[in-house]
């Protein structure tokens, strides 16, 4: 856990010094009774949106569609929406996410927890965990509960 975050931080300073801008996507996953998918890593502390950064030569929706895949077995069956892009610069300067909701998708086999991800589940939004991220806590209040929409994370 602790090499991960190390190398986590390397390579954030590399990105720092060779991109102007870097991309990722996350995306809010519903059931079919309103219940939000969070992941909860190895390698930094909270409950998250699974996501993660696009990939050189990738698309954002080929970026969501295999972060989904990698962290929670989820597979999309139908058009995600880009609810929107928002600046990430907590965690450097120039990050961005482009921002998903997901409405239509299957499960396929769930990934057996390991470093990266250590923990998935679907919450209701009334009992999320303690530890679930502020921007996270936003994003759910933007999408299902009508706060206005920001354009940080």
């Amino acid at each position: 856990m602790v090499r991960k975050s190390l190398l986590l931080k390397l390579l954030q300073r590399y990105w720092r010094l060779t991109r102007s801008l870097t991309m990722g996507v996350k995306a809010m996953v519903l059931d079919e009774k309103a219940h939000v998918l969070l992941v909860r890593h190895g390698y930094q502390p909270g409950w998250h949106m699974p996501g993660g950064g696009i990939e050189k030569g990738e698309t954002a929706a080929a970026a969501l569609a295999r972060e989904l895949r990698e962290e929670a077995g989820v597979a999309l069956s139908g058009q995600p929406q880009l609810f929107g892009v928002y600046a990430n610069f907590a965690s450097f300067r120039g990050d961005h996410i482009a921002f998903y909701v997901v409405r239509s998708w299957e499960q396929g086999p769930a990934p057996v927890p390991n470093s990266e991800i250590v923990e998935t589940g679907f919450f209701a939004v009334d009992a999320l965990p303690p530890e679930t991220t502020q921007g996270t806590r936003r994003r759910i209040a933007e999408v299902l509960g009508g706060a206005p929409q920001s354009d940080l994370w």
